[in-house]
């Protein structure tokens, strides 16, 4: 009974400062208000000789890391696309990292195994993909995006009898990839790591809203011989919109390419019936990547890689060693899906959360977040000066800040106004260039969201404006 003993009084500890954290959440500052060098101070120091009471490290590192913790759990958080985690999941986690099971093999954790497949139905069946599509459980989407890129590689070139699990690259048939000219920076990523350079892609030129064209598809693979692959997008991470799939489909597996969707936080738009559209024909693609952690709202370390075909899923991720005992009945190896030996049982948060929130809330969950990105885009719209630039068709909205002045800098009023809304704390939003154009990036993906919170939010961003185009003017002056 010792270790239990031990451990109570850290746990209640750990409830006692994370509720205290919850609570304080909405009303401290979203951002952060320590530097770095602060940080430092409070955290840092010699490497210790002697070690300390272990309720005395917890007490200080809440108290040091406080300063330096940002409220993304928060309903006014609306940077990266950064879903919040709904209470469940939270608890679900705690529990999980309790029972401390290993995912790679269904003999080392039997129900974390059975957790996985069920989850991994369940997500087709909301998304509308094939039923007997493989799924991995990963880090993120960036993961999830490498792992069905490993297993479109070993594909396409299968098809061109090279094994490339034994053969390796080097003297491997070229293989042709086509990306959207708004391509996602982990889809590089991944392709990097999988030997396919950056220079090396063929870009398909993308319209007014970053959705790929299908006539500069067809441009690219004209004349193409060898093996190909064509990266889509579901979600656009600044406008929220998604390529045409039904027409890239058509295309690219005319050119007998492997077509995978990049789709972190659009891909649910499949699972709302008026949203749907925007991804038609979706479940014809070979691979699909997205991030529960975002629109779902779990914790982190919830990414999901999706294959259309479990073969070559298998084949591309699978290792084999004496010591890996599987049984003859053993459906699901946990490891023959992602790029990991040793993992967290990453299935239960998901778990609990489909039961909890199930089709209908989670749909609701999507719906809420829309409405909400177009009650804040209306919002701003009515703001002299600043102007949306997308057509919010999801949670994302982009938003330009005009300077008064003649020959003021638009860039650098949205650069000024966007660092006045981080300091001033009633909510966090984040840059990006879209277009060539500086813009405030807005995604609406939290749980906890209200329209209070999106009109409170659309005020504290005009009252920043307004700040410094009366500023401008009395410098003018």
């Amino acid at each position: 009974m010792r270790p239990v003993a031990d451990i109570t009084p850290l746990l209640d500890l750990a409830h006692a400062r994370a509720l205290d954290w919850l609570a304080r959440v909405p009303t401290r500052p979203v951002g952060a208000t320590a530097t770095r060098a602060q940080l430092l101070h409070a955290l840092g120091g010699a490497l210790p000789w002697q070690g300390a009471p272990a309720a005395d490290v917890l007490d200080a590192l809440c108290a040091g890391v406080e300063p330096g913790l940002v409220s993304t759990v928060g309903p006014r958080y609306f940077g990266f696309v950064t879903g919040g985690a709904v209470p469940v999941t939270v608890a679900t986690e705690w529990l999980a990292s309790a029972w401390d099971q290993n995912g790679a093999l269904y003999v080392m954790s039997p129900a974390a195994a059975v957790v996985e497949d069920i989850v991994s139905g369940w997500v087709l069946e909301l998304l509308g993909l094939p039923a007997s599509a493989s799924v991995g459980f990963v880090t993120g989407c960036h993961m999830a995006n490498f792992t069905c890129l490993a297993a479109a590689r070993h594909e396409v070139l299968r098809r061109h009898e090279w094994d490339v699990e034994t053969q390796g690259l080097q003297r491997a048939p070229a293989i042709t990839v086509v990306v959207g000219g708004e391509v996602h920076v982990s889809i590089t990523g991944a392709l990097r790591m999988l030997g396919i350079g950056t220079s090396e892609l063929r870009v398909a030129n993308a319209d007014g809203q970053g959705r790929m064209r299908p006539d500069a598809l067809a441009a690219q693979l004209a004349g193409v011989t060898g093996p190909v692959i064509v990266c889509a997008q579901a979600g656009n991470v600044n406008t929220g919109a998604s390529d045409p799939l039904h027409a890239i489909l058509s295309i690219a597996h005319a050119h007998g390419a492997w077509v995978h969707v990049d789709g972190a936080f659009g891909l649910w738009a499949a699972a709302v019936p008026e949203l749907a559209p925007q991804v038609a024909s979706l479940s014809q693609a070979d691979s699909w990547a997205t991030d529960a952690h975002k629109w779902l709202n779990v914790p982190y370390d919830s990414g999901l890689a999706i294959v259309a075909h479990p073969a070559p899923h298998r084949a591309a991720l699978s290792l084999r060693a004496s010591y890996l005992q599987r049984g003859d009945d053993e459906e699901r190896m946990g490891m023959d899906w992602v790029p990991e030996s040793s993992r967290r049982a990453r299935g239960f948060a998901l778990y609990t959360l489909i039961r909890t929130l199930g089709r209908e809330g989670l749909i609701d969950l999507f719906r809420r977040s829309c409405a909400h990105a177009r009650d804040m885009a209306q919002q701003l719209a009515a703001v002299p000066g600043l102007s949306i630039l997308n057509d919010v068709v999801l949670n994302q909205v982009l938003v330009r800040c005009s300077s008064p002045r003649h020959d003021g800098d638009d860039d650098e009023m949205t650069r000024r106004v966007m660092a006045s809304i981080q300091a001033e704390g009633t909510c966090w939003a984040g840059g990006a260039v879209w277009q060539g154009r500086q813009v405030l990036r807005i995604s609406v993906s939290n749980w906890s969201t209200t329209r209070e919170d999106i009109a409170r939010s659309a005020e504290a961003i005009a009252r920043a404006y307004r700040a410094h185009c009366a500023t401008d003017a009395s410098a003018s002056a």
